[in-house]
């Protein structure tokens, strides 16, 4: 059983904490509006969830899922997340987030970028390429001759060992898509982001194995 910290719990969050209260793990929500507004959240999921602030989220959590807009990227705890492996599921969007030069042009990803608030994560990219609803649908055991694959990138061969087992025990196969400087290639627009498991209005999804995901990355243009 790990202790999975949440620093986020919109869409993709919830659906990840749910899963990973089905596989038997423990799960720390926070948001920022506080841990009173996660009071039916943690409610509907039971005895394994509980809410938290951010920084407690961190702390507890043996991994953290980082689910936030970029621009709250400056107000991330970066202490208790040194050392921790840290999923970044976060998509960068200027009709949201604004403008970010850098992240504009093709000299950094949004993972660098966070990379640079939390200097001592051991950070990792993965589930920013998938509807939230087709990635509770899909989700299947070990062994399903139509389990989906997620892409993961990162620096760090232990993050995505951890990350991979962690992705695993929620249902998903993994595709490792290379370093952080290489996830532009599952980032929003490109061939892997959504396409693969259906369009939105299919809520069930998809399924997708570890071929077409490997052919969506590399189809992917900057």
């Amino acid at each position: 059983m790990t202790t999975v910290g949440f620093i986020g719990s919109g869409s993709i969050g919830g659906t990840i904490a749910r899963l990973a209260v089905a596989a038997g793990h423990q799960v720390v929500l926070s948001n920022s509006r506080g841990p009173g507004s996660l009071a039916d959240t943690v409610a509907e999921l039971g005895p394994r969830a509980s809410a938290a602030t951010s920084e407690e989220a961190a702390a507890a959590g043996d991994i953290v899922v980082v689910t936030v807009p970029v621009t709250a990227f400056p107000d991330l705890p970066a202490a208790p997340l040194a050392g921790k492996t840290v999923i970044d599921t976060c998509n960068y969007g200027p009709e949201r987030d604004g403008h970010i030069p850098e992240l504009d042009g093709t000299s950094l990803t949004s993972s660098e970028l966070l990379l640079r608030y939390v200097p001592g994560a051991m950070l990792v990219k993965a589930f920013n390429n998938i509807y939230f609803k087709h990635l509770l649908s899909l989700a299947r055991p070990a062994g399903a001759t139509d389990r989906s694959y997620l892409p993961i990138a990162g620096d760090l061969a232990p993050a995505k060992a951890a990350a991979t087992e962690f992705i695993d025990s929620i249902g998903y196969g993994v595709v490792d898509a290379g370093l952080l400087a290489d996830s532009w290639r599952q980032a929003t627009g490109t061939p892997v982001w959504g396409t693969p498991y259906g369009p939105p209005s299919n809520e069930m999804g998809r399924p997708t194995g570890p071929g077409a995901i490997r052919a969506a990355l590399a189809t992917a243009t900057r």
